[in-house]
């Protein structure tokens, strides 16, 4: 029989050893501020400290290099020290990193300098290219039975799951050292990132026309013919048959891109 002190000896146990990880876990996060538990010896410690921000600074590196390229190297570590100091994970997923890092960056709570007004933009458009590269989602299989008679505007088309429309109010992708807009551009900066059939991640600068007309087909309740005409419309086009022509080469470059699929 476990006797009432024994059980007492084994309840302050288990909160002796939680209260040392939590003063273990808090050192890792922010060294400087937290000591290390008084009885491990610090050069063990500094294994453990190093291990955890050098693994998720260099993930971090990796992952968002134009980021990376536009700080110096006070900046960007101190940054990242933010991010492991201040930032409670979501997910046990090392390949996740990258998704906390924007979320952390998105929760206002890191310092970034004035001169990069685009960064959380910027984080959001370098992170798309590993969520895509990592996606389990599949290109669609053609069908067997695809009627190659019918006009392709009348055909069945199906927008790719690893082909995402994104709408940024910074030029994201031509970001880099040597240009770094201040001010957002007069118009959206409208990009479709995807996956293609070489299984690469590629991405195709596109316009608030093509945007609405994939969008449109996005349901599956609209032919591409009708998709159009329906944006012409919206637009008051003079010419609604001459943005269908236009509109069919959009589709033909859409299709080989892997972006549409005609099924």
């Amino acid at each position: 029989m476990v006797t009432d002190l024994e059980k007492n000896l084994r309840v302050g146990e288990k909160n002796s050893f939680q209260s040392t990880q939590l003063v273990f876990a808090a050192h890792l996060r922010d060294p400087l501020h937290n000591p290390a538990p008084a009885d491990i010896e610090d050069r063990r410690m500094a294994i453990y400290r190093d291990l955890i921000y050098n693994n998720i600074e260099s993930f971090l590196s990796g992952g968002f290099p134009v980021i990376r390229s536009l700080m110096d190297a006070e900046s960007w570590h101190l940054l990242v020290r933010g991010f492991v100091k201040d930032h409670r994970c979501h997910t046990p997923y090392f390949l996740e990193i990258s998704q906390e890092f924007l979320l952390y960056l998105q929760g206002g709570s890191a310092f970034i300098a004035d001169d990069l007004p685009f960064i959380i933009e910027l984080a959001h458009y370098e992170w798309v290219e590993l969520a895509l590269d990592v996606s389990p989602e599949q290109l669609p299989e053609p069908s067997a039975d695809i009627d190659l008679s019918m006009h392709l505007l009348d055909s069945n088309l199906v927008i790719s799951p690893l082909a995402w429309r994104l709408n940024y109010t910074f030029p994201v992708h031509k970001i880099s050292p040597d240009y770094q807009p201040l001010e957002p551009l007069s118009e959206p900066t409208s990009l479709i990132v995807y996956r293609g059939s070489d299984e690469a991640v590629h991405f195709f600068a596109s316009n608030a026309v093509t945007m609405r007309l994939l969008q449109l087909l996005e349901d599956g309740q609209h032919s591409a013919r009708h998709a159009l005409l329906q944006v012409a419309g919206e637009l008051a086009h003079p010419e609604p048959e001459a943005l269908v022509a236009m509109g069919e080469g959009i589709i033909q470059q859409l299709l080989k891109l892997s972006i549409l699929y005609r099924v």
